[in-house]
């Protein structure tokens, strides 16, 4: 079973447009990664009809992947962030009524800073799956 998460890029004082190349680069790097999907996240505030466009929101993306999955993402995103100046990652998941969210600075990430993180975000996922098998 694959968990969704939302990934927030920052990279400092960019454009929208510089920020969307690195946003797509990232998304093409996790597909080559293994990631199970990697898409742009989508607004939901701008009404849709048949003429209007889709509002992408910057820098986000809508990533599953399986639990197993999750270090060696986490790992491949501070490995990614520690290409280019000032580019922070905020890693969004939800299960069930519970949710985790973590913004780091991946360059100022230790590797027990970066377990601890992993074990966060596997966390409510192994717990939701625990509720479900008990049910």
């Amino acid at each position: 079973m694959e968990t969704g998460l939302i990934l927030n890029i920052e990279a400092g004082d960019i454009d929208t447009d510089r920020l969307d190349v690195l946003t797509r680069g990232l998304r093409d790097e996790l597909l080559e990664l293994g990631v199970g999907s990697a898409e742009a996240v989508v607004s939901d505030v701008v009404e849709r009809g048949p003429k209007s466009p889709e509002a992408v929101t910057w820098g986000a993306l809508a990533v599953a992947v399986v639990p197993t999955f999750l270090p060696k993402l986490v790992e491949y995103l501070h490995s990614w962030s520690m290409r280019g100046e000032n580019r922070r990652v905020r890693i969004k998941t939800q299960v069930g009524d519970r949710s985790v969210e973590v913004e780091y600075s991946p360059a100022a990430l230790s590797q027990d800073e970066l377990t601890q993180l992993v074990k966060k975000l596997t966390g409510p996922l192994v717990e939701g799956d625990k509720g479900r098998q008990e049910a």
